[in-house]
């Protein structure tokens, strides 16, 4: 018998959601199928919606440490190198929305996270082992893992990612969906490009079905860089992996011609990965989040495209809801906090799926809607390119006043 809160998995948002509710004084049991803590991946964006989160957290401190302050987002044409449009950060933007854009390594982002979760009493860490089944009872839930071992918890949160199955009891048991995107990774030393690559921004390559974005990362010690492209030819063997070994000659063919500049950075990659990008619909209710006793936080809920650097940030922003509602008066059960959790969480979360869709088709355009969104982002520049709406979050805190 097991009377704590199961966490279904270890990665940032299992981690967040952990230390949210730990700190809150929940017992938490929390299940990760590696043998061992870490993170795939390279990099992440993380806005000034997830730095108030963090800092809020008392994690400002971990994550200067380990961050990269990047000065400016540099929008350029991938064919011809002619610079489309750009937005101020660094302190201007810091000013504008109370927090500054950071970049991180997404390990040193779960590390930090890790720290601060086993910092925190009451919490059970069971390594090399995945959730099979979960079934709701009355007033338990049952969790068989996949060693046959059953547990009987008050509730259960699925972080388990893309591929949950923790979702299976909650909302369907659909596969994702292919969309036709591969994404391509590399991690570059800064030591390793020339001194005018290496100049502290966010840059983003724009052309006909592919984008290209690079920025520093590791206090700007290396430079993670990833091309998104249209599928062309087969797609990788294993598609839920988000490291294939990939080659420069994989990506070419999608890329085309490129600027100087861009074809730089893409030959400064030691070593290539990549991943089948795959999706879900967005959210179109409560219901997609919550169910009883169980809920879901992160990409087992909501899978974000990449087109607005938001995985993470609607990860952390879903765990410190959580958070909040455990330690709120007159919530005084799971099924009462994870109602009010998808009430509050899911407008937003499908918000930024939807917005992340639309930006993947204006950023990969062709023809006339190329040449329009060229014209908008010389006319309207950083107007454009912020997103207040988006920074000005995680919203209102859902305890009452």
């Amino acid at each position: 018998m097991n009377s704590s809160v199961l966490v279904a998995g270890g990665g940032i948002g299992g981690l967040a959601a952990a230390f949210a509710l730990a700190r809150q004084g929940v017992s938490l049991t929390v299940v990760e199928q590696a043998p061992a803590f870490g993170e795939a991946g390279a990099g992440l964006q993380l806005g000034p919606n997830a730095l108030r989160v963090l800092a809020d957290w008392g994690l400002r401190e971990a994550v200067d440490a380990v961050a990269a302050w990047p000065d400016a987002l540099l929008v350029r044409d991938a064919a011809g190198g002619r610079a489309l449009g750009q937005m101020r950060l660094g302190s201007a933007f810091a000013q504008r929305h109370g927090q500054p854009y950071a970049c991180l390594h997404r390990a040193d982002l779960h590390e930090l996270l890790l720290q601060a979760a086993q910092a925190q009493a009451g919490v059970v860490w069971r390594l090399a082992t995945r959730v099979a089944s979960v079934t709701e009872r009355s007033d338990t839930v049952r969790v068989v893992l996949d060693n046959d071992e059953a547990l009987v918890c008050t509730a259960a949160i699925g972080c388990d990612g893309l591929w949950s199955r923790v979702r299976h009891a909650v909302v369907d048991t659909a596969a994702p969906v292919p969309t036709g995107h591969i994404a391509y990774r590399g991690l570059i030393p800064a030591a390793a490009l020339p001194p005018a690559l290496r100049a502290p921004r966010v840059q983003v390559w724009l052309g006909p079905r592919l984008h290209v974005v690079h920025y520093p990362v590791r206090r700007g010690e290396a430079f993670n860089l990833v091309a998104v492209v249209h599928a062309h030819g087969a797609a990788p063997d294993d598609a839920r992996s988000w490291s294939e070994p990939a080659t420069r000659a994989d990506l070419q063919t999608a890329l085309g011609p490129l600027h100087r500049d861009l074809a730089a950075w893409l030959d400064a990659v030691p070593a290539w990965t990549r991943w089948v990008l795959h999706d879900r619909e967005p959210l179109s209710g409560p219901h997609g989040m919550a169910n009883g006793r169980l809920a879901l936080l992160g990409d087992a809920a909501h899978p974000m495209r990449p087109y607005l650097a938001q995985g993470a940030a609607m990860a952390l922003e879903d765990a410190w809801a959580l958070g909040r509602l455990a330690s709120a008066p007159g919530v005084a059960d799971w099924p009462q906090r994870f109602e009010r959790y998808a009430a509050l969480r899911w407008a937003r979360n499908a918000q930024v799926q939807h917005r992340s869709r639309r930006n993947g088709t204006v950023f990969h355009a062709r023809g006339p809607l190329r040449w329009a969104r060229n014209a908008a982002m010389a006319l309207l520049g950083e107007r454009l390119l912020d997103n207040p709406w988006l920074y000005r979050g995680p919203g209102d805190d859902p305890r009452p006043a």
